[in-house]
């Protein structure tokens, strides 16, 4: 069962974005927002990071520019890791538990012809700040280092890390795997978008590759050789025919064909002795790589398709050079709607906005690495929709900023202060 808005016993008062929360098991008073939000300062960060182009592999400047705000805001320590990461660190006045905050920095590519506005402009229109990377996922990162700075040092017990990982578009996961060995958190918030409702899950992604034999031969003579992509075609229709795995929780999993090539290529009047398909394949609870590929396997056996099948293996240099190497299979992960992180978060997010919901993730995050490999209880909120992200003209309303900017606050302090 889920804590209710009673888990604060009562709202003490509230003046524009400041409330005021006793706690129902003491007198500890909890105060979220206050007048030192400066809300003006948060926007102009958050224009300044999307201005500062980071597609992956480029994120340098921008993780500059975060590690200078974090230092402006009064953390106690600020630094770039070996990795590229951008981390803040805040220490309250006792010992005790670690909470991470983590948002990625780095944004898929743009192309600007496609765009109504230079999507690096930080152009603001009713209410809208648009820009490439604003809910994919500057944004949160910027409300997430404006409310972690918000916190009240003196009731808050553990320290707070906030962290602006890299290259998370093309390995989920994979710097954040430093940050979590170095830091060892007992608790990860991941900044992506929820619609500012919190998710205690997500599903998982694996690039499956598939690879179909044939025999070349004079394209004028068909008969002599095997075609590998009508190979493939078959195995293709035979995969479509597999039915869609359910999670009463996570939803549906999924196979989806994402990019297809011959070889030799450009053919040149030579039937193709090799075709390769990768496949998006998303994950549900307890899927393993082993039993993701078994399950192509089965299907080109039924098909009598001669095939290789592997999960990609990703292997990507950060731009301080650090190199990153694992199989591109990222796990679902699930945190019971009975852990306290879930309940003081959840009870803490009903006293800023109380349409909070639980729900979870459909696309992947580095919520795969905390939870998924690190076993960690991990949790995300953060503005703006799934839908939002990978789009052109993407933007984010500024009253969900500072809505979120409070959301990460009331968070920390709920976790923090028990």
């Amino acid at each position: 069962m889920l804590l209710e808005r009673s888990s604060f016993s009562e709202k003490i008062s509230a003046n524009n974005q400041f409330f005021y929360f006793r706690t129902r098991d003491s007198d500890t008073i909890i105060i979220i927002g206050g007048e030192n939000m400066d809300n003006n300062a948060l926007i102009e960060f958050t224009r300044d990071i999307i201005r500062i182009r980071s597609f992956s592999g480029e994120e340098g400047p921008v993780v500059e520019r975060i590690v200078l705000e974090m230092n402006r805001l009064g953390y106690d320590d600020a630094w770039i890791d070996q990795a590229g990461n951008a981390l803040g660190l805040i220490q309250g006045h006792k010992p005790g538990k670690c909470i991470l905050l983590d948002a990625h920095v780095d944004t898929v590519n743009a192309n600007p012809e496609d765009w109504h506005s230079d999507p690096w402009g930080a152009d603001i229109r009713e209410g809208r700040i648009y820009g490439h990377g604003s809910a994919d996922t500057k944004g949160n990162l910027a409300a997430m280092v404006y409310g972690a700075a918000q916190v009240n040092r003196e009731q808050l017990i553990g320290s707070i890390i906030v962290c602006g990982s890299v290259h998370e578009e093309v390995m989920e996961g994979g710097s954040l795997q430093l940050v979590m060995k170095e830091n060892q958190p007992d608790y990860v918030v991941i900044g992506e978008a929820t619609n500012l409702q919190l998710n205690r899950g997500g599903r998982g992604r694996a690039e499956v590759v598939v690879e179909t034999i044939g025999k070349s031969a004079h394209s004028s003579s068909p008969e002599i050789g095997i075609c590998a992509v009508h190979a493939m075609l078959r195995l293709i229709e035979a995969i479509e025919q597999i039915p869609s795995q359910q999670h009463p929780f996570l939803g549906s999993g999924s196979m989806v064909l994402t990019d297809i090539i011959s070889y030799p290529y450009p053919g040149s009047s030579v039937i193709p002795n090799r075709c390769r398909v990768t496949f998006d394949r998303r994950l549900l609870l307890n899927e393993t790589i082993d039993s993701v590929v078994d399950e192509v396997k089965t299907c080109a056996h039924t098909a009598n398709v001669d095939c290789t099948v592997t999960v990609l293996d990703g292997q990507e240099t950060t731009y301080r050079g650090h190199q990153m190497r694992s199989p591109k299979f990222f796990p679902a992960w699930v945190l019971d709607e009975e852990h306290p992180l879930v309940q003081h978060a959840y009870a803490a997010l009903k006293n800023v906005n109380s349409n909070t919901e639980i729900k979870s993730f459909q696309f992947c995050t580095n919520g795969a690495s905390s939870a998924g490999m690190y076993v960690i209880p991990t949790i995300g909120y953060g503005l703006g929709k799934e839908t939002d992200a990978h789009t052109t003209n993407e933007s984010i309303s500024i009253e969900e900023l500072d809505q979120a900017a409070l959301g990460y606050q009331a968070i920390i302090q709920a976790v923090l202060s028990h």
